[in-house]
């Protein structure tokens, strides 16, 4: 619903203050506009023909009315003002006043306003008349003579000024209780949108009333003035039109899509105020996939073709799924459509997979066709945003998130967000207390790996701790999924690596229960796509004089896939070094057995999901027992995470699994505490099986 069939409804918001408003104003006008016709009655009254040429005109000049602008701006100019205006000058207030009101209910009843917008109308231009009427000078009405020297034009000047002013104070007033905001910016958008039309026609009075004074018949010439002045308004409000309107595809635009959520959600807050079922509006935010390859491979022309192809389906789509449906779109292969009156996200989604089915069946374009894949993402208001901007970037984040999983559809899900505010404020805190050194509240615990087949204790996993000065400890998973789509990342990698063999420096000289134990620790895809941290690593290994074979790296599974010959030549590097790889979460990504063969691992990782079902779970049981077989026959150490309990432990021993860690063994905890652990737990007893 655009702005001007708003101003048509009674508010919700504000509804008492803003009719007093209304009330106080109509009755204002009333009151002076009877004092006005006693006082010009007593005096008399001289209308002539050229009164009654006015009066027709001014009636038929307003149907319709000057509408500039776009469709949601709406601006209507009335033309009988400047045939009123002429006729306050040449006949006084009352005349002009009566057939303003006349022309005001003609414009109501073409327009269909309300009775209160009407009598609202009336009531301004009243007002508007009878400030003005106060400065033109007083003498016989009619008598151009008098107006046409220089006083008589000031004063004419003067009154145009003060019907402007006091015009668009009274209806700035009412926009400003009607739709909120600054009263200043409304009033001055209103100046700004309202001088030139308005202004052109008052200043066209006084050549009226001066035709007027030749021959009455010259009076209807001003006509053409009139249909010249509705041209260029029409042509302006094309322009307009045409700057909201994208030049390929004829769709909306930012702009247009922006000023449509507005109204729409000003609809949506009104209608919840007004006691009306809370309804939801939804912004879908689409991409066309592989785009870029049609032009390569096609041409632009080709490309724009399928785009319009694109926009006309959805388009079509989007009416038959609601009829005030509105589609956009942003630039390139970018399309959006708002999607008004919808029950909760459910319905959200429905609807966006009902658009997005009409991209199933190919474009054919010059007998070829073309498939047209696309991923949508999803954000609703008001659980998603609550402006343009906020859908708009949530709706971003959930069509990458789509893309992300190779889904075609997806709704915005916080988990998904990797740049909210909050997000972006733990991120730079993250920055900042790596950089303030051990001051920084991040250091590393220590998880001991045991080998199940003697209950040594054959290495520790490095888990990442920070205690932030204000939320206090954070969670391990949320850090990572801060830190891991940011620069911060390498830093926080980084830092790791100088920790861990410093501790493995510091452990070789001070504690002899730490011999021989090495450390894990987990990098990410970004750490894999550069030789920096095969760099790092060597660089610290030699300055702490620590042997390779103390360090191992865990990498997922999801980092091999995301660009296998950079990380390839990454890990190369680092079995070059001596430094152990391991598999981390191994049965929960996309591993295939040229995988396995081609990787310079040394150890797999089964995931603790699989590890915890092993002792329940007869499908687990029998995943992790594959895995073990499997990893062995490539000759491949085992190592199995999440064991919590004794019949978990013996389960993993008889299925031949070589390493194992979890809270059965002991929980992750500080260098110093681990040196105690290390000292004072007895090695557990090996079991054998028959």
């Amino acid at each position: 619903m655009e702005q001007s069939a708003l101003r048509n409804v009674a508010p919700p918001r504000h509804r008492h203050r803003f009719f007093a408003y209304v009330a106080v104003v109509v009755a204002v006008a009333a009151l002076l506009l009877v004092g006005s016709f006693v006082h010009e009655l007593r005096d008399g009254i001289r209308l002539d023909a050229a009164f009654w040429v006015f009066a027709g005109l001014a009636v038929i000049a307003d149907t319709p009315p000057f509408v500039q602008g776009a469709r949601d701006e709406n601006i209507q100019t009335f033309p009988s003002v400047c045939f009123t205006f002429a006729m306050l000058i040449a006949y006084g207030c009352a005349p002009a006043v009566a057939v303003q009101l006349v022309a005001v209910v003609v414009a109501a009843v073409w327009l269909k306003h309300t009775f209160w917008r009407a009598a609202f109308n009336a009531a301004q231009y009243m007002l508007s008349f009878l400030a003005a009427g106060m400065l033109l000078p007083h003498g016989p009405r009619g008598d151009a003579h008098a107006l046409l020297d220089a006083g008589g034009i000031g004063w004419v000047l003067a009154a145009a000024v003060t019907w402007f002013v006091v015009n668009n104070l009274l209806v700035s007033t009412a926009l400003w209780l009607r739709f909120g905001g600054r009263w200043w910016a409304v009033f001055s958008r209103a100046v700004r949108n309202d001088a030139l039309p308005n202004g052109a026609l008052l200043l066209s009075a006084p050549g009226l009333v001066a035709a007027a004074h030749v021959d009455a018949l010259l009076v209807p010439l001003a006509l053409l003035s009139l249909f010249a002045v509705r041209r260029m308004t029409k042509l302006a409000a094309q322009r307009a039109r045409a700057g909201r309107l994208d030049p390929l595809t004829g769709l909306a635009n930012r702009k247009a899509l922006e000023r449509e959520v507005a109204a729409r959600l000003q609809e949506h807050a009104e209608r919840a105020e007004g006691g009306a079922a809370e309804r939801r509006l939804a912004l879908l935010l689409l991409d066309l996939d592989a785009f870029k390859q049609v032009n390569d491979a096609l041409g632009h022309w080709v490309g724009d073709r399928l785009l319009v192809e694109v926009g006309e389906r959805l388009t079509a789509a989007a009416r038959a799924s609601g009829a005030d449906n509105l589609v956009g779109r942003l630039g390139g292969d970018e399309f959006a459509v708002v999607v008004p009156h919808l029950r909760d996200v459910a319905d959200a989604r429905r609807c966006a997979a009902e658009i997005m089915s009409a991209l199933g069946e190919p474009v054919l374009l010059d007998g070829l066709p073309i498939d047209v894949g696309a991923s949508v993402g999803v954000a609703v208001y008001p659980e998603h945003g609550a402006d343009f901007a906020e859908l708009m970037r949530h709706a971003d984040v959930a069509m990458y998130d789509a893309k992300g999983r190779g889904d075609n559809l997806a709704v915005y899900a916080p988990e998904s967000d990797h740049n909210t505010p909050e997000r972006l404020s733990l991120l730079a805190d993250l920055r900042k207390a790596l950089e303030s050194g051990p001051e920084g509240g991040i250091e590393l615990y220590y998880q001991p790996q045991v080998e199940l087949a003697t209950g040594t204790v054959v290495g520790v996993e490095a888990l990442l701790r920070w205690r932030h000065p204000q939320r206090g400890p954070i969670d391990p998973e949320e850090l990572i999924r801060v830190a891991e789509h940011s620069p911060v990342m390498r830093l926080l990698t980084l830092r790791v690596i100088d920790e861990a063999i410093g501790r493995l420096a510091a452990w070789r000289d001070t504690a002899p229960a730490a011999e021989g134990v090495r450390v894990a620790v987990n990098v990410s895809v970004r750490d894999l796509h550069t030789g920096e941290i095969a760099d790092r690593i060597a660089a610290r290994l030699a300055q702490m004089s620590v042997d390779a074979s103390r360090l191992e790296l865990e990498i997922t599974e999801s980092a091999l896939m995301a660009d296998p010959r950079r990380v390839l030549t990454t890990l190369a590097r680092l079995k070059k070094l001596g430094v152990a790889i391991a598999l981390d979460d191994f049965g929960t990504g996309y591993s295939s057995m040229l995988h396995l063969r081609r990787l310079p691992l040394a150890e797999v990782k089964i995931d603790r999901s699989f590890v915890l079902g092993v002792a329940t779970d007869p499908d687990d049981a029998a995943i992790v027992r594959s895995m073990i077989d499997l990893a062995r026959a490539l000759g491949l150490r085992v190592v199995a995470e999440g064991v919590e309990d004794e019949r978990t432990w013996r389960m993993l021993v008889e299925a031949g699994c070589d390493v194992a860690q979890g809270w059965y063994f002991a929980r992750p905890m500080p260098p110093d505490r681990l040196l105690d652990w290390l000292s004072k737990t007895a090695a557990r007893p090996v079991i054998t099986t028959k």
